[in-house]
């Protein structure tokens, strides 16, 4: 039986580091998929960058505690993600969007976010306030109490960021939040996330360069494992030109700093 968590355990505590990893090895699978990881993030909306098979999904798994280190050091919040004590202090302040989530089909979204939030050990008089904060502020206020199995693929996307926010995280990892949103849907996800990041630590994995641009304070790009580029919207937007690959400046920036990148790989 899970007991009940006090307020104490649960309040917002600031650390200097949200997200710090040295040297981080992650294998998914037998491929090291992440491999000698410099990184440390802060409060803010951070936007990872990566062409398929860059390691960032394993990178997010990592974060959430799912998949643990193969090498280096990685600390959440202030602490270790070594002991499973501390995993567990760790996963009450965490909320995590994986790319592809699972759900019981005949739970309502309300259950389902409820569901989640017991999981997460959160105070249960608090449970439903929150429930309800978190629906309304992904836009599903109307659909509530209809079954998850009914409910479009924006709709269950936008349940699964739901479940991600329900426990007000100090570290939210999102991967592919965007997918099935149409583009109204994106511009209220991209106000969301500046408001999340006020206080929080948010981590963006998507490959749509435009909403790193419109809504996030930092950049990180991933190549085979590695730290290739980390730095503000506008810097990754200067490090292109008319010749690279792209139909914005940010995207032909993204498509210099991979051109460079690969370039160095090769000598």
């Amino acid at each position: 039986m899970m007991r009940a968590v006090s307020a104490a355990e649960t309040a917002v505590t600031t650390h200097p580091w949200a997200v710090h990893a040295e040297g981080l090895r992650v294998r998914a699978g037998r491929h090291l998929a992440v491999d000698g990881l410099d990184l440390s993030l802060t409060a803010g909306v951070h936007g990872l960058l990566g062409p398929n098979g860059a390691g960032k999904t394993t990178l997010m798994r990592a974060l959430a505690t799912v998949l643990p280190p193969a090498a280096g050091r990685l600390t959440l919040l202030g602490r270790s993600v070594d002991g499973r004590s501390e995993l567990r202090s760790v996963r009450r302040t965490l909320g995590y969007l994986p790319q592809h989530f699972g759900f019981y089909p005949r739970f309502t979204v309300r259950e389902f976010v409820g569901y989640m939030a017991w999981l997460k050990e959160m105070p249960k008089a608090a449970v439903a306030a929150a429930v309800q904060r978190s629906i309304d502020r992904v836009g599903l206020t109307a659909k509530a109490d209809a079954r998850l199995k009914t409910l479009s693929g924006g709709m269950l996307r936008r349940a699964g960021i739901a479940q991600a926010i329900v426990n007000d995280p100090q570290l939210l990892l999102l991967d592919e939040p965007t997918v099935g949103l149409d583009p109204e849907q994106r511009l209220d996800f991209r106000e969301l996330l500046r408001d999340l990041g006020t206080d929080s630590c948010v981590l963006v994995s998507t490959h749509l360069v435009e909403d790193v641009v419109a809504a996030c304070t930092d950049v990180i790009v991933l190549n085979e494992g590695r730290l290739v580029w980390q730095g503000t919207p506008e810097g990754l937007s200067g490090q292109g030109d008319q010749g690279d690959a792209g139909d914005s400046r940010a995207e032909r920036g993204y498509s210099a700093v991979l051109r460079r990148h690969r370039a160095e790989a090769a000598r």
